[in-house]
C-alpha cells in the first residue's frame, strides 16, 4: 500500500481540523494506520493560529477547540514543527526560513492551510500613524510574535473604525472594556499597562451600508450594548424602519439596536457609535499649519440601490479622529504558491489545488481560508478541512470508501478530473520519518519548536496566570525559548 505522508503547512484550526479527521478515519487500529504520517509546519512558534492570536481574549469559549487540536497532536503518527516559515517572504524575524523545494522531497502529499494573513487596505486611507489596519491592533493585543506597536492610547480620545464586522466591534470593545475588566482574561500584561493608560473616550464604527446589511453578529453587537461602562450614541430611528423578510439574525439586530444600550446615553464618559451609510474618500493629516492634532476623516453620504449595493449621494462630511483602523477583511500572501490575485485566495477545485494552467496538481491541496477566502467562522473552517481530508483520502484510496460524507457530482468530476490530467511536482516514495535536514538542525538547536515544547509553555502560561488571577500570561519569542531550554534541553 503506498504510504500517505503529508507535510500540512500552517498550524491553525484548518490544519488541525484536516489532521483530526484523517488520523479519525484512519485510527491506530486500522491496517492503513502505519501508512498515514502527518508533520504539520507554521511559522508562528506556538500553535493554533487564529484560535491563540485572532480571537478576542474576552471570547474564551471559542478556544475550547483547542481540546480537539491537542487530541489529534497526541497520536504519534503527528508532528509539529513551530518557527519555521515556508515558501513566503518571513514576516517574523526569528523564523527558520524553509523553501519549498526543501520541503517537497520529503512528502507525498501537501496541504497548504496558510490561512489570510494580509489585511485588505482602504484605497483612500494609506497606512500612516494615523490610520492603521485593524490586524496590527489584533496582533498587538494578542502579543503575535511579529511584534507590532502598540498605538499611543494615552495619546488618543476618538478612534474610527472602518468597517461593521466582528473584527471592528472586537477592537472597540477592547478598546472600551475597562481594563480591569479584561485582566482576568488572557490579555499580556503589557497590554493591560498600555490600555490603563488610554485616554480614549469615543470609538466611531463606520460603514458604507445600513443595519440590516452590517456583518457583525448579534453575539458580537451584545457585548457591546453590555459594555460596563460606555453607551452606545443612539441611532436615527428612520435608519431602524425594517423592511420586508427580515432574517431571524436581522430581527434580533434590530432589537438590540432599538433598545439600545445598557447604559443610557449621556451617563458614561466612553461612548460609541454606528454611523451607517458612510464611506471614506480620503484622509487628511494633521500638519504644523492646522492647529489641530487631529485628522480629518472625509466620509461620503450613500444610500443602497436596487441591488443593496452602497452607492454614493453625492453629498459628504467630515469627521475629526485621532486614529483610523481599517477592518475591512484579509486575503492570502500575494507571494504564496498557487496565488490567484483575482480570488485573493488559492486556486482550489474541491480542495485540490491547480495551477496556473488550469490543471490539478496532484497530491497538493488547501483547506480553510487559504482555499476560500477569509470568510466564515470556526464551524464552517472545520466542515470545510473535514471536507478537504476526505478528498486527499478518496484521491489515495479510489476504490474503497474511506470517506465517511457523501459525494456531490460536482467533487466526482473533480476526482475524475484530478485523476486525468494532473502535474506532478511530489514524490511517491518517500522516508516515512525523515524530515528536511534544516528543520532538524533548527530543532536540535531550540529554534524549532515541538507539540512537546507547546504543552510545556501552555503549563507555565497558565501556571503563572493562576498567580495573577487571570486564565494565563502569555510568553514572548524569547521568554519561551530560553524557558524550554531549561526544561526541555534537546541534549537530555
Amino acid at each position: 500500500m503506498a504510504p500517505l505522508k503529508l507535510a500540512i503547512v500552517g498550524g491553525g484550526p484548518s490544519a488541525f481540523y484536516v489532521a483530526s479527521r484523517l488520523l479519525s478515519l484512519l485510527p491506530e487500529s486500522s491496517s492503513r494506520a502505519s501508512h498515514l504520517k502527518i508533520h504539520m509546519y507554521d511559522r508562528l512558534w506556538a500553535p493554533y493560529g487564529l484560535v491563540r492570536y485572532g480571537v478576542a481574549p474576552d471570547h474564551p469559549e471559542v478556544k475550547n477547540c483547542t481540546h480537539k487540536f491537542a487530541e489529534a497532536a497526541a497520536d504519534p503518527r503527528l508532528r509539529f514543527f513551530g518557527n519555521v516559515n515556508i515558501g513566503t517572504p518571513a514576516p517574523i524575524s526569528h523564523t527558520l526560513p524553509l523553501s519549498l523545494s526543501a520541503l517537497f522531497p520529503y512528502y507525498t502529499h501537501v496541504l497548504f492551510s496558510t490561512g489570510c494573513t494580509v489585511p485588505v487596505l482602504h484605497p483612500a486611507l494609506p497606512p500612516s500613524e494615523f490610520c492603521v489596519p485593524a490586524l496590527s491592533l489584533v496582533h498587538w493585543y494578542t502579543q503575535h510574535p511579529s511584534r507590532p506597536a502598540p498605538p499611543p492610547l494615552e495619546r488618543i480620545s476618538h478612534v474610527t473604525v472602518i468597517g461593521q464586522g466582528n473584527v471592528s466591534l472586537d477592537v472597540a470593545r477592547m478598546l472600551l472594556t475597562p481594563p480591569s475588566v479584561l485582566a482576568r482574561y488572557d490579555v499580556p500584561q503589557p497590554v493591560l499597562d498600555v490600555l490603563s493608560r488610554s485616554n480614549v473616550q469615543h470609538v466611531s464604527i463606520v460603514g458604507r451600508r445600513g443595519p440590516f446589511q452590517a456583518a457583525f453578529t448579534t453575539k458580537e453587537l451584545r457585548k457591546m450594548m453590555n459594555l460596563p461602562d460606555a453607551s452606545m450614541v443612539p441611532l436615527d430611528p428612520a435608519l431602524l424602519a425594517a423592511p420586508e423578510n427580515l432574517t431571524r439574525q436581522q430581527s434580533r439586530t434590530l432589537q438590540l439596536l432599538q433598545k439600545g444600550s445598557k447604559n443610557k446615553p449621556g451617563t458614561t464618559k466612553k461612548t460609541w457609535s454606528l454611523d451607517f451609510f458612510r464611506s471614506p474618500t480620503g484622509l487628511t493629516t494633521p500638519t504644523s499649519a492646522s492647529g489641530s492634532s487631529r485628522a480629518r476623516l472625509t466620509l461620503g453620504h450613500t444610500m443602497l440601490d436596487a441591488d443593496s449595493r452602497a452607492v454614493p449621494t453625492g453629498e459628504s462630511s467630515t469627521l475629526e479622529t485621532d486614529l483610523v483602523v481599517t477592518s475591512l477583511g484579509h486575503r492570502s500572501e500575494p507571494s504564496a504558491p498557487f496565488y490567484d490575485p483575482a480570488l485573493n485566495h488559492l486556486r482550489t477545485v474541491s480542495g485540490r489545488v491547480v495551477n496556473s494552467d488550469g490543471r490539478i496538481v496532484r497530491n497538493v491541496y488547501a483547506s480553510g481560508w487559504a482555499a476560500m477566502g477569509a470568510r466564515g467562522v470556526l464551524a464552517s473552517t472545520m466542515m470545510d478541512a473535514y471536507a478537504v481530508a476526505d478528498t486527499i483520502l478518496q484521491d489515495h484510496f479510489p476504490n474503497e470508501n474511506v470517506h465517511t460524507t457523501a459525494i456531490s457530482e460536482s467533487e466526482a468530476e473533480a476526482g475524475a478530473a484530478a485523476a486525468a490530467d494532473t502535474v506532478e511536482i511530489l514524490p511517491k516514495e518517500v522516508d516515512g520519518d525523515a524530515i528536511p535536514p534544516e528543520v532538524e538542525a533548527g530543532w536540535r538547536e531550540g529554534r524549532v519548536t515541538d507539540f512537546e515544547d507547546w504543552k510545556a509553555v501552555d503549563a507555565e502560561e497558565v501556571r503563572r496566570g493562576e498567580a495573577m488571577g487571570k486564565e494565563r500570561e502569555r510568553m514572548v519569542w524569547e521568554e519561551a525559548r530560553e524557558f524550554l531550554a531549561r526544561v526541555r534541553p534537546r541534549n537530555a
